[in-house]
């Protein structure tokens, strides 16, 4: 390869952990409250109510639904309304956020409800409210779980963003299009799908190591 193409791979490099940490960051920021509302309100839970419950699980299901290369199509005006722009760097954070936040909801949701009952009952009993049953015993009860949600959230965006390069999205994915298909370098295409699987085992890795941490704690 040559040194041009070493540069725009480190620039790649950048350019995708970028996306990844900014969107999967305001992912977790919005589909953490979608979870706990989607656990809270669900049958048998503190807030019980199905109607609030449906509405927002049906959100989340058409979301999740949703093919990301598709999405991201379906969010071009929106994303060059927030961004001024449709393409780059700056703007594939939008439909990456997105296109994960639903993912976040179902995730913490599924870590919410391995919580011991035993644990809701007893605070009940001692007269907390439900919202700060929620913040102070099941949210933390729940940690270990949610880190390894999070670590997977992240290693998702990771993936959705080399996606994004269809829609010149920048980062790997544009960088294996561009070089390593359209041009025929195979050297460059698997460099980055090797870039790629290095950079999802670290993140996962990291995610696991957390999540052992918080469990000895």
């Amino acid at each position: 390869m040559s040194e041009y193409i070493i540069e725009q791979i480190k620039t790649g490099v950048f350019e995708t952990l970028i996306m990844t940490f900014v969107s999967a960051f305001i992912a977790y920021a919005a589909g953490l409250p979608l979870g706990v509302v989607l656990y809270s309100t669900s049958k048998g839970h503190l807030l019980e109510n199905r109607v609030v419950n449906g509405v927002v699980g049906l959100i989340v299901n058409i979301l999740r639904s949703l093919p990301f290369l598709i999405l991201l199509v379906l969010l071009i005006p929106f994303t060059r309304l927030v961004t001024g722009s449709s393409i780059g760097t700056t703007a594939s954070i939008v439909p990456l956020t997105v296109g994960t936040i639903p993912i976040v909801a179902r995730l913490v949701e599924s870590s919410l409800c391995e919580v011991q009952p035993g644990i809701v009952e007893a605070a009940t009993a001692m007269g907390a409210s439900p919202l700060y049953i929620i913040v102070h015993f099941i949210l933390p009860e729940a940690t270990p779980s949610l880190i390894q949600g999070a670590a997977i959230n992240v290693a998702t965006v990771l993936g959705y963003s080399a996606m994004a390069g269809v829609i010149g999205g920048g980062g790997l994915g544009a960088i294996a299009l561009q070089y390593g298909y359209y041009r025929y370098q195979e050297t460059v295409l698997w460099t980055t799908v090797a870039l790629l699987v290095v950079m999802v085992m670290v993140i996962q890795e990291a995610g696991t190591i957390l999540e052992k941490r918080t469990r000895k704690n």
